[in-house]
């Protein structure tokens, strides 16, 4: 096959920290290479150079011409990159939403508005792309109208506008429910058939394996494989990211115990572009986890309010350990027993400014042992922080770092601790492992098993469906607000979650 990409000695520092260390890397006609790497393995910073962001202090950047000779790609130039056919598609789509496909994918190659813009002519060449690449979109759909997997297809068909040879795929799956995906794979395979080459960042490593033709792996800014896809497994490519094997933990059957946490037809009120919840019922009991999958922005923001306490009901009914909750507040759900990971770690579960120890307390401060005649005991809460520190294997310099200057992981880390060692009746996990790389997760899910052990009742929300099967005893769907009831997990199928994560009935689906 005809080499289309060349990497030759990339290095690339910030300060004394070498971000790319000597990376080489080929990429050829019709090869589909997954590119994986632990958070901060050096990913991002290789794909920034790539596209001209970021200027590397040594090595070179080749890109087959017309004439198939590699070509040397001008540093710090991202026009020369898109000139030179390699198109990105990030994780997170950059769509006008007001405007139609055809405008979205003419956006940056034309002047929309001028009288002289040639419609006609872009809508024949976006048809041709669509019948040759299989991704059939309606040109005069508005975008805004348009499902999750559609405006992927859209951000795809932008690439392909652009006359791209090279196509990189950051995340593409992380959206999309298991219908999508397999719908994404049979385009990208066509693609590459056609002789694209494709770059898929990823970081599931079942869907790197049933796409890849070969993988390439980054650790601490170096490559440390580069071998045929037939060549690896799971096991081997996690200890590959994290340099040694990864134990994951498995969810053992036992009978759940009284029920913990429950709303009755609960309704929130959407707000701020955001979905709120209809009519949502749930029971959560001790010694289970508790798994509520969906597309991201289908009422889980809603759902993880109220049993935080940071949403009001418009309707309905929560109770926690039988008794009815009237007035919810974070602190009333806190002292409750029912402890909380955010989404968001950084927006919502710590504060940036403050020291890995006073993070650790912070939802203890009233308590005895932090306090005392209206003082904090900040060696108390340093002693308590190096034990979590110890226990969790948080790596810091010290119960005094900084959280801001932690990594995503350790910070997860801290969340984890402060929330799991105060041993809550209830603990709400949403998006627990988001952005972390395998060994981090599995040691998230550790963590949640021991807790479900105990007899705590878990509720997690994820859009991981490895994630979900691997952990909990129910899952229950949440698709535009509404909660399908929870079935065992052993009854369930990827097929059936996925129609439901799609928003089909559950009649229609059974």
């Amino acid at each position: 096959m005809t080499r289309l990409l060349s990497l030759q000695g990339v290095t690339k520092r910030f300060g004394n920290l070498v971000a790319n260390d000597g990376i080489d890397l080929g990429l050829k006609r019709g090869e589909i290479l997954a590119l994986l790497g632990e958070n901060g393995a050096g990913k991002t910073t290789l794909m920034n150079i790539l596209f001209g962001h970021y200027v590397a202090e040594e090595g070179t950047i080749a890109v087959a011409g017309p004439s198939g000779s590699l070509d040397p790609l001008p540093p710090g130039s991202p026009r020369a990159a898109l000139t030179a056919g390699i198109g990105m598609v990030h994780q997170h789509f950059a769509l006008a939403e007001s405007l139609t496909v055809i405008e979205n994918v003419v956006l940056g190659t034309e002047r929309l508005l001028a009288p002289w813009l040639k419609l006609r002519a872009a809508r024949r060449k976006l048809e041709r792309l669509m019948a040759e690449s299989g991704l059939a979109i309606a040109p005069d759909a508005r975008v805004s109208t348009l499902s999750v997997g559609e405006k992927q297809r859209v951000e795809i068909l932008k690439v392909l506008y652009r006359d791209a040879r090279i196509l990189v795929l950051d995340e593409p799956t992380a959206v999309l429910t298991p219908q999508e995906v397999v719908g994404l794979f049979a385009v990208l395979r066509r693609l590459a058939g056609a002789g694209l080459g494709i770059v898929f960042i990823s970081h599931k490593l079942g869907e790197v394996l049933a796409i890849a033709d070969r993988v390439a792996v980054l650790r601490h800014g170096r490559k440390v494989a580069d071998q045929p896809i037939g060549e690896a497994d799971r096991r081997s490519l996690a200890a590959l990211m994290v340099g040694h094997e990864v134990a994951h933990s498995r969810r053992e059957q036992r009978e759940p115990g009284d029920v913990l946490l429950a709303l009755d037809r609960v309704t929130v009120r959407p707000e701020k572009g955001r979905v709120g919840l209809q009519e949502a019922s749930l029971e959560v009991r001790a010694g289970e986890i508790f798994g509520i999958a969906g597309v991201s922005g289908n009422g889980q923001a809603a759902l993880a309010g109220i049993v935080a306490g940071t949403a009001a009901a418009g309707a309905g009914t929560l109770t926690l350990a039988g008794e009815r909750v009237t007035r919810p507040s974070p602190r009333a759900m806190n002292d409750a027993g029912v402890a909380r990971i955010p989404e968001d770690r950084h927006r919502d579960g710590i504060v940036g400014s403050l020291s890995v120890a006073e993070n650790m307390a912070l939802e203890t401060l009233g308590s005895p042992e932090v306090r005392r005649t209206g003082f904090l005991r900040f060696e108390r809460m340093r002693e308590q922080a190096r034990e979590a520190i110890a226990a969790y294997d948080i790596r810091c310099s010290g119960p005094g770092a900084p959280i801001r200057l932690l990594s995503g992981g350790n910070i997860q880390k801290v969340i984890l601790a402060r929330v799991l060692d105060r041993n809550p009746r209830v603990i709400l996990a949403n998006q627990p492992t988001r952005g972390l790389d395998v060994g981090a997760a599995a040691e998230v899910h550790r963590r949640l098993l021991e807790a479900r052990s105990r007899g705590a009742g878990v509720i997690l929300i994820s859009e991981d469906l490895d994630e979900l099967l691997a952990l909990c005893d129910r899952i229950a769907v949440i698709a535009r607000g509404r909660l399908t009831r929870a079935e065992p997990v052993e009854t369930l199928t990827r097929e059936r979650i996925g129609l439901l994560m799609a928003g089909h009935a559950e009649d229609e689906v059974a």
